[in-house]
């Protein structure tokens, strides 16, 4: 099993068109399997950010890509945790905030 470290649009781009090409298909193939248009591939596959995360899944499940996460070494000990915030309580702040002339954008005026 290969691995690939995908980290930008690109990454994910020239993994499909990379898998595509393996498989002797071309963009119209792909495109009637997962059900988008072939211009829809053609930008994926140049790396054009802004694609829907489950056509992308789609399209790697069609060619046989398998994504996997790593979560990193070591035990569940070692994973910082979650800090949550407490939105009622920013909230609460907020309206409490009054601002003064000098923090208006036109100065209060």
């Amino acid at each position: 099993m290969t691995q690939l470290l995908l980290r930008t649009p690109a990454d994910v781009g020239a993994l499909i068109r990379d898998r595509r090409r393996v498989l002797k298909l071309d963009q119209a193939d792909l495109a009637r399997m997962i059900g988008v248009s072939r211009l829809w591939v053609n930008q994926v596959e140049k790396g054009k950010p802004g694609a829907s995360l489950g056509l992308v899944l789609r399209a790697l499940d069609a060619l046989g890509a398998r994504p996997m996460v790593d979560v990193g070494a070591g035990d569940a000990s070692s994973v910082p945790p979650v800090v949550t915030a407490d939105i009622d309580a920013i909230m609460a702040a907020a309206r409490k905030w009054e601002p003064k002339r000098r923090d208006l954008p036109d100065g209060g005026t």
